[in-house]
Formats: structure tokens, C-alpha cells, sequence
């Protein structure tokens, strides 16, 4: 498999405070963290593309890393998601090789991370946006951290680049009220509930 050629990587953290109503004890507190790299399939229909997979670990596992650093550690995590954003010259499936490198990456630094990571990706020009779904990392069916975030950079992806993000949050959306499955109630069985 081709090389991984970084072109730049892109971080984002975010304080929330309030959400219009009282401000709560302690802020949501999310991150992004976004590489630009270069597509090595772009231009070209390649049928055995899987083993770039591996080839993208290390990538997925400092961009994990980079996240924890900037929330505070595993223990202050509660939400995560990923997502990639294909540049015009490459399709969709280029950007479905980043699901497992992204989310086994994070589940692996987390430690105790059961549920699946949600995703999204898309085919789009220089400057698009990506939003990256949230969800709980033990049980997906907490409704109260069903967020998004959202990433892009102004001059990526290329044509022939890849973006790849990962998110990262430490609590609900503020506010919360929805109502569906609380934290205090997960049983940790499935990764849903």
C-alpha cells in the first residue's frame, strides 16, 4: 500500500457555557481534530484498497491522542465520532477506509469505549464541511449526547486529498432534556444501552 503523505492537520476545541438558559456547573468541552492527507487512489477506480486500513493506524492513534491531550484524559470523555470528507478526484468508499483506523483508534486510547463510533463522510470541493455526529461511548441510545460538530478547512481537500476528523466530548449537550436513556441508567452490555 502507498505511504501516508500529511499534508496538515487542523485542531479545534470548543467551551460551551450555555445554550441560552442557565449556565451549568461545568461546560460541555468538545474537540475536533482534522488531517489532510493525500488521497493515493484519487483519479482512479482501485479495486484492493482495504490495506490502506493499516497503513492509516498510526495516523488515527496520534489523532487521538492529540484529542485527550487537549480534553484532559480519558476519564473526561463522554462522546465521540469521526468522519471524512473525499476530495472530487476520489469517491466515497476512500473516505469509508478511515472507520476502522479513526474509531478503533479512539476506543483503544479510551479504554473502556463500547459503543460503535458514528460517522459520516461525503465528496466535496475545497473549503467543504463536514458535520460529525456525536454519540455516547458506552451506550449509543443516550439521547441526552446526540451532538455533531462541525469541521473543514479552507483550503482542503483537494482534489486528490483525503480529510479525515476525529471528535471528542466530555459531556451532554447543555441543557439536555429529551428525555430517552439517561447515564445513570446504562447497563454496558451491548454498546446501546
Amino acid at each position: 500500500m502507498p505511504d501516508v503523505i500529511l499534508r496538515k492537520t487542523i485542531a479545534s476545541y470548543e467551551e460551551i457555557f450555555h445554550e441560552g438558559g442557565p449556565a451549568p456547573e461545568t461546560p460541555q468541552r468538545r474537540a475536533a481534530v482534522l488531517a489532510i492527507i493525500k488521497n493515493p487512489f484519487a483519479g482512479r477506480y482501485e479495486a484492493n484498497i482495504q490495506g490502506f486500513m493499516e497503513d492509516l493506524k498510526p495516523l488515527g492513534l496520534q489523532m487521538a491522542q492529540k484529542l485527550l491531550d487537549t480534553l484532559g484524559g480519558p476519564e473526561d470523555i463522554q462522546g465521540y465520532g469521526k468522519g471524512s470528507l473525499v476530495g472530487e478526484g476520489g469517491e466515497l468508499e476512500h473516505g469509508a477506509l478511515w472507520h476502522a483506523p479513526g474509531g478503533y483508534a479512539m476506543r483503544q486510547l479510551l479504554g473502556n469505549a463500547n459503543a460503535i463510533v458514528p460517522s459520516s463522510k461525503k465528496v466535496g470541493g475545497v473549503g467543504a464541511r463536514l458535520d460529525v455526529p456525536i454519540t455516547h461511548v458506552n451506550a449509543s441510545y443516550v439521547r441526552s449526547h446526540f451532538d455533531s460538530m462541525e469541521v473543514g478547512c479552507n483550503d482542503a481537500p483537494r482534489a486528490d486529498e483525503l480529510a479525515f476528523a476525529l471528535v471528542m466530548s466530555t459531556g451532554p449537550r447543555i441543557h439536555s432534556r429529551s428525555g430517552g436513556l439517561e447515564v445513570w441508567d446504562i447497563k454496558g452490555e451491548d454498546g446501546l444501552r
